[in-house]
């Protein structure tokens, strides 16, 4: 039997949210997934429907959510479906959000450095990111984000800018009431996924590892 996933895509057109959803969707047609593709977030309307879902995937940077909506989403997320997402499509979506943003464990905050950094596998062990480099160079927005200090982090990188060095977050895990929660800061656009694919596969896994 199929699991139930709903991938939304809208907001901010520029990384490319409608290309890299059908990936994401083509991806987790291959493992099984009933997967509903929307350029809309009016499923989340349907609180019996989305209770329904095994995965949730949001690509909507900067995009609105309403009360709603985002009510149904966090009491199905906390009643064991699954949330999956990257990049801005999950870590900067529904600014100022910030139930949205506590059950993500995180939020963007900017990039001054786009260009090649460092990625770190911290949990090499762990299923997601399992057969992945240790270290891998990736050319893209490097994120700064704001997290939450109980999520498993799988992946870091150095983030050093304007005098300022630390390790930053870059792909973690966590739950939410009974529900599981996977998120990348990585997938800028579908040609990243495309130019990396290793990543495109680690973020299915942590989507797929999110389902319920």
């Amino acid at each position: 039997m199929s699991k139930k996933a709903l991938v939304m895509w809208g907001g901010w057109d520029g990384p490319t949210p409608k290309e890299a959803s059908e990936m994401v969707t083509a991806e987790l047609r291959k493992n099984n997934f009933d997967v509903r593709l929307e350029n809309s977030l009016a499923a989340l309307d349907d609180a019996e429907y989305v209770k329904s879902l095994s995965l949730i995937v949001p690509v909507w940077t900067m995009g609105q959510i309403s009360d709603p909506q985002l009510k149904n989403m966090l009491d199905a997320i906390r009643e064991g479906v699954g949330f999956g997402g990257f990049h801005g499509g999950a870590g900067d979506a529904f600014r100022g959000r910030l139930d949205y943003e506590w059950m993500v464990g995180g939020l963007f905050v900017g990039h001054p450095h786009v260009g090649e950094y460092t990625v770190k596998v911290t949990k090499k062990a762990d299923p997601i990111v399992k057969g992945m480099a240790e270290k891998f160079a990736y050319v893209s927005e490097q994120y700064y984000m704001l997290t939450d200090p109980v999520n498993n982090v799988l992946a870091a990188t150095t983030y050093d800018y304007d005098g300022n060095k630390c390790e930053m977050p870059v792909i973690w895990t966590k739950s939410f009431g009974k529900g599981k929660v996977f998120y990348s800061a990585l997938g800028h656009s579908a040609e990243e996924f495309k130019k990396y694919p290793e990543v495109l596969a680690m973020t299915v896994r942590g989507m797929i590892w999110a389902s319920k």
